[in-house]
């Protein structure tokens, strides 16, 4: 049983949603657990002294090879769901930004491959609740 009096684990990330004008989505396929395979959003840790919008920006270049100004990146939202991790208590910043169509990508960092999606035709399961995150786009 937990102690509500012990102080609980929280790690710090940000996700996020790049899209082209016509509908297509940016996904990696993760290279080792949890969710080995599967297909998610790009994002990871915040480092100590980095905003979560500077996180955003970082680990979509060193995961996909996009480059995109951090002030470029528009908020749409914090998912704190307890069990929305496997590994423990995460908290994500997800952000989103409008990248042209022909944006070349390479998979990078802790990515198998990267590629564009239909938001009409996304893979079956995403990883962790990036599905929730997904239609926050649309409503943000």
């Amino acid at each position: 049983m937990t102690n509500p009096e012990t102080p609980e684990t929280i790690r710090y990330t940000a996700d996020v949603v790049a899209l082209t004008p016509d509908g297509d989505v940016l996904l990696i396929e993760r290279d080792w657990p949890p969710y080995e395979g599967a297909w998610a959003l790009p994002g990871g840790h915040v480092d100590a002294g980095e905003t979560s919008r500077a996180a955003a920006a970082r680990e979509l270049e060193e995961e996909t090879g996009v480059r995109v100004a951090a002030d470029d990146l528009r908020q749409i939202g914090v998912w704190d769901s307890p069990g929305r991790d496997p590994r423990g208590r995460y908290v994500t910043v997800a952000y989103a930004a409008v990248v042209p169509a022909d944006t070349r990508i390479t998979a990078g960092d802790d990515a198998r491959t990267a590629r564009w999606w239909p938001l009409a035709n996304l893979p079956k399961h995403l990883a962790f609740d990036h599905a929730d995150i997904l239609p926050a786009v649309t409503t943000s």
